[in-house]
């Protein structure tokens, strides 16, 4: 019985071996590899500004930018009188952008007597285009007495987003 039994193993065990042997001749292992890369660059920036017009007599300083920030100090004489900066806007990426929100808000503490107005801007801007803003700078004409704050500050945000 027990040499029965022994047989029995064995087969078994030879059964399995060759089963396994097999089952690897007749086995194939796909592998997959993959990388992804971002390529697309984003950069909706302030490529210029310059001073469009100036009333004479008045200054219109030398205005300064960065990739995301114009600053300029206008100088006006008498009513009447207006600077222009046109600030230009370029998509120097390669995804397109939208322009999502404008908030321009001036300062209400500021003087009555100076207005500034800006103009409509598209609201794509195609990767590799431009666009310009022209904000102008007025010292309201007007019969009245000269106020006595001089100043008047705008704070402007454009907000460009992925299309």
């Amino acid at each position: 019985m027990k040499t029965k039994r022994n047989l029995t193993i064995t087969a078994l065990l030879i059964v399995i071996l060759t089963m396994t042997v097999g089952y690897s001749a007749f086995a194939t292992q796909l592998k997959v590899d993959g990388t992804a890369e971002i390529i697309g660059e984003w950069n909706v920036r302030i490529a210029n500004v310059e001073v469009e017009s100036v009333s004479e007599g008045c200054n219109a300083g030398e205005p300064q930018y960065t990739n995301t920030n114009v600053t300029f100090d206008a100088k006006l004489l008498k009513p009447g009188d207006s600077i222009t900066y046109l600030v230009t806007i370029e998509n120097a990426g390669t995804i397109n952008a939208n322009l999502d929100n404008i908030i321009f808000m001036e300062q209400k503490d500021g003087s009555e007597d100076i207005n500034f107005t800006t103009s409509e801007l598209d609201h794509f801007l195609e990767a590799g285009t431009q666009t310009t803003l022209n904000i102008k700078v007025e010292y309201k004409p007007k019969n009245a007495e000269i106020s006595t704050v001089k100043t008047k500050t705008l704070t402007g945000i454009l907000e460009y987003v992925q299309k």
